[in-house]
Order: structure tokens, then sequence, then C-alpha cells
């Protein structure tokens, strides 16, 4: 199914694939919740190209105990450790090599792996454990070539406390076994950060003929009747771009301390409990991460330098979706949010930092992850869809994913594809390389327009300039019209002007994260942040959404709530992911006197 591609060497790994690959992996591991550990042996299908001696895999902080080379006890090397990347832990090998097996303990402090207490979780009386590889987690719970551009299949057997149920990034269980003990299968290669675990108390409910969710119980009616589009959502993207290559889509509802809005593992789509908003206005989130299917799972960035590839083309499909459900109008409103947030993040980043291909070399990738690959990447695409028109950028987008599947992506393998199979015979004038590899917006970056928003903006102007809040005109506003108004009002707002905003229309106790989350950010940025500290307060503490906590942690830390702020912290950083707490953590550090 994989076609052999040339291996491109990371510098977020240090596997040298093109000396010896991980081709299959075979996982049997027990989740410990007491010890907070997973242990027991990786089983790798390898091969080993003429003349090399070793296969290097990426490790951090983990125990291993012992390496089998072809049944052969074999001894084995770990490198000097480094702050992301770990350790590589050579194994020596030789031509005819064909498996190897390590036997292994995670630390309790694993960085993919949350364990969360019974208290942490809806039910309030199991335990749950999660994983979140992207981008170089896996190795902190598997010893593995943790590199975007190394693809593996995998199966597994994970043994888990007999109340609970495991599910993964492969074919899934759907109830609960007797014995406590899982059987996993990925017949199509994957790279490592899409390799993903989670444990609890769980059930599963069909939503359509392929699609279906997971969540604890207490949660299920309001997850399974937000997500009743998930069916509508994979037909309209077959539609686009070709086939879903696997199998099922279905979701698992976490709990709020997953640092994501979702995470796109294969046939298991991740996803915040925060998108839950009970009017399935911001469901975009699940499209988003369906579209991964095509444009990051099926066709992968090859290194993190190339994160684009992913995120901008999975935006621009994700917009192609919510058209084809909900139409133009509301898809307006999306774009339209998007470019204020690229606009935002422009300005708040150094020229280097705006390029779409990326230079981190030395850096933790996830410092990669900001709109820049995303709502950048996007507008580059919508870009050239203009240019091209939608039919032939469409026949374009489809023929790519085809050619490509099951593929690793450099940004220099995709711009020669581009030259050759949209630019050159449509004859296409566009200036490619100042969008890839130069700052900013280029002149031609589209601007959506929306009417919806425009309305928006004459209440907005009209309660700025003295209009009492219960008389706007507000009647069948979405989500997407909420939050453009909110951003639409100025830093100058009175103390009398946020208490009658408030009093109108109940933004601190909306329960509408997105909305909560540009409220909070706007009152503390206002001086009115300091009469609501106790809901901000149990914001922050509940959820563990990245998107959110970084914006309303610096609002605090730079408009007078700095002891709020670190209280709050102090209370919070517990429940979060490592994933978020290391982000602020460093948000705090650099905060300091």
């Amino acid at each position: 199914m994989s076609k052999e591609v040339t291996p491109v060497m990371d510098t977020h790994s240090y596997a040298h694939p093109d000396q010896a690959v991980v081709r299959h992996l075979s996982l049997d591991l027990t989740a410990d919740f007491t010890a907070k550990k997973i242990f027991g042996t990786a089983t790798y299908d390898i091969t080993v190209q003429p003349g090399a001696d070793s296969i290097i895999l990426d490790s951090r902080d983990l125990e291993i105990q012992k390496v089998m080379v072809d049944d052969a006890e074999t001894p084995f090397t770990l490198g000097t450790s480094s702050e992301w990347l770990g350790q590589p832990l050579s194994i020596p090998v030789k031509t005819g090599s064909k498996k190897i097996a390590i036997t292994y303990s995670t630390r309790p402090g694993a960085e993919a792996l949350q364990w969360l207490e019974p208290s942490q979780t809806a039910g309030k009386k199991l335990p749950y454990l999660f994983t979140q590889g992207q981008a170089i987690l896996t190795r902190t719970w598997i010893p593995i070539q943790d590199s975007p551009g190394i693809r593996m299949t995998y199966d597994a057997k994970i043994s888990v406390p007999k109340e609970l149920m495991a599910v993964m990034s492969a074919s899934n269980p759907q109830s609960k076994n007797e014995d406590g003990v899982y059987t996993f299968k990925m017949a199509q290669p994957i790279p490592a950060y899409l390799i993903a675990l989670a444990i609890g108390d769980l059930e599963f409910k069909s939503l359509g003929k392929r699609t279906g969710v997971y969540t604890e119980p207490s949660m299920m009616d309001k997850a399974s009747s937000e997500l009743t589009d998930t069916e509508k959502m994979v037909e309209a993207a077959e539609a686009l771009y070709g086939p879903y290559q696997w199998e099922r889509y279905d979701l698992i509802v976490l709990p709020p301390s997953f640092p994501f809005g979702g995470m796109e593992n294969p046939r298991l789509t991740f996803a915040t409990p925060t998108i839950l908003a009970g009017d399935k206005s911001l469901v975009a989130l699940i499209a988003h991460e369906l579209a991964h299917s095509w444009s990051g799972n099926l066709v992968t960035n090859a290194t993190w330098n190339d994160f684009w590839l992913n995120e901008g083309f999975t935006v621009y499909f994700e917009l192609r979706i919510m058209e084809a459900l909900y139409g133009k109008s509301y898809t307006a409103m999306l774009a339209s949010l998007g470019y204020q947030s690229l606009k935002a993040t422009v300005a708040d980043l150094t020229p280097r930092e705006t390029h779409l291909f990326l230079d981190l070399a030395g850096k933790n990738p996830d410092d990669g992850m900001t709109d820049i690959a995303y709502e950048k990447g996007a507008h580059f695409l919508l870009m050239l869809e203009e240019k091209a028109g939608r039919e032939t950028f469409d026949a374009f987008l489809k023929s790519y994913f085809k050619d490509h599947e099951f593929q690793s992506m450099t940004t220099t393998t995709f711009l020669e594809y581009l030259d050759e199979n949209l630019i050159k015979p449509n004859k296409l004038d566009v200036n490619v390389d100042e969008w890839v590899y130069g700052p900013g917006l280029p002149a031609n970056c589209p601007v959506a327009s929306s009417e919806r928003f425009t309305s928006v903006d004459v209440q907005a102007d009209n309660f700025i300039k003295g209009q009492p809040a219960p008389s706007l005109n507000i009647n069948g506003w979405t989500t997407q019209e909420w939050l453009h108004f909110i951003q639409a009002l100025p830093d100058s707002l009175s103390a009398a002007q946020m208490k009658d905003l408030d009093t109108a229309f109940g933004f601190t106790k909306s329960g509408n994260s997105e909305i909560q989350a540009a409220w909070y950010k706007l009152a503390i940025n206002q001086g009115y942040g300091k009469q609501i500290v106790p809901s901000i307060r149990q914001f922050l503490v509940e959820v563990g959404r990245r998107k959110f906590l970084t914006p309303l942690y610096t609002a605090m830390l730079e408009n007078g709530m700095k002891e709020e702020a670190q209280s709050i912290y102090k209370e919070a950083r517990p429940n979060y992911h490592s994933v978020a707490y290391n982000t602020m953590d460093k948000l705090f550090s650099e905060a300091k006197d």
C-alpha cells in the first residue's frame, strides 16, 4: 500500500531510516494506574540496508530493560539526552536482521501520557488515561522512530483494569469485555505521532454506518446529539477529494484537560468537550479533524518544518466541508474569523516565524504550531483556488491526495508537484516563493467578506456610541457572530458598559467555551476581569485547551492580574497535560519581575 519514497532526515529524530527502518510495530502492554506506568514489550519488523550495523530509535525518559534481535538478547546503547529529543536508542543489527523486541516501562512523568484521577473525569468514579503524541511525544511512551516521515503499520494488545475500556487509533471494540484485555490493528501505515491510546469508563454510540462516538456514559447524550452530522461530513469530504481510506471514522470526547481542540488520530479523532456547545456551532473542529484523514494522515508532512502541508490544507478542506453542509454564508464567517486571527498572529511573531516553511532546528516543534501553518497555509490555497478556478483546483487537490497517498511530503516536493500539475498547465502567474519562503501576508492574500459580520459591526458600533446592550438587534446570532461582536469592541469600554453587556447577554456564564474565552480576554484587558475572577478561575481550572489558556494567562499577566494568574495556575496546573503546562510554565517564567 505504501509506496517507497526516499527517506528524509529529520532534525527532530535520531533515526536514520536510510540505514534501518521500522515497518511494523506490535505492542503488548499493560496500563498500571496505581504506579502510573505503561509496561510491556514492543516488537518491530525492520528493514536493514546492506552495510548498516545498527538501528536507531527515539527514546525519552523510558526504562529500557531488555532488547532482543531475532530472538537473541542483545546489548543496546542509550546516547546523550537532549531536552526535546530525549536519547537515541542504538541497537546493533545485521543486514539480514528482521525483528527487534524491546521490554520497557514508561515513567510516571511521561509527557505523552495524562493519568487522570476519578475526580478529574465526568463520572468521578474511575481513573482515565489518554496519550498525545504530536509532535514528538510518542517517544515518551514507546521507543520508536518518532519522525512524521517514517510510516509503519501496527497491532496491539493492551491490558487494563477490568472496569475500564481501551481504544486506540486502530480497529476498536464497541463495548467493554470481561477480562480487560483489548486487541487492535492498524493496517494502514502511519507515522508514530498518530499512534494513540485512551483508557477509561467508556461507552460507544453509533452515529452512522461508519461513524460513532466514545465518551464517558454521563456525557454520551450531549456528545452524540452534538455530533449527529458526522456521517454527512464524511460523505461531503469524499465528494470533494476522493474515498475515505480508513474504514471507520469514530470520535472520542475526552475529559476537558485535553490540550488541543482535537487530534486527528486515524480512525479515532480525539476531541475536547469544549466543542459541545449544545447547538452544533463548534463542529467545524470535527470537519477539521476529519479533513486530516486526507491532509496529514494520508499525505503527511515529512518533517515539522513542513507542518503547513498538514494544517494549511486541512483548514482549507475544513472550510469546503462546512460550505457543503452549512452554506457559503456560514463559511464566510469562519473564514473571516480565521483571517482576523491570522493578522493578529502575524503582528505577534517575528518576520522569520511567519514563513510557511519553518526553521525549527534546535527548537521544540510545538513552537511551529501557530496560525501561520493553519491560516496562512489555508489562505495560500484560497489564493490558488482564486487563480485557477474552483473546478480546476479541486481536480488538482484530488489528484495530489491520490498520487501521494500513504506517503510523506516535503515543501520542496509539493511545490514541484504544484508547478508541474497546476501552475504550468494553467499558465498561472502566482508568487509562490513570497507565500512560502517570505514573511507576513502577501498583497494578494484573500480577505473573506461576510455580510452577516457587517450587520454585527453595525450593532457593535451602536453599542460603542451609547445604545444600551438590551436594545441591540442580536436576533438569531450564531457563536461566530457573537465572537465577531466581542472582538469588534474596543479597549476603551467603561466598567458600566462591560457590566451592561454581561447582564444583557450572560457572557461570563455562557457555557460556550469559545464565547467565554473571548469575553474573559476582553474583560481582563478592560479591567473588568477582577470582578469575575471566580468564573475565570473555574474556566481555567476545568479546561486544559492551550488555545484558551495562553491568551487568558497572558492577558492577566499584562493587565495587573499577576497575583490572580499565579493563584489560578497553581490550582490548575495539575489538571493540564504536559503540552499545555510546558507552554504555561514558559509564559510565567518569562513574566517574572
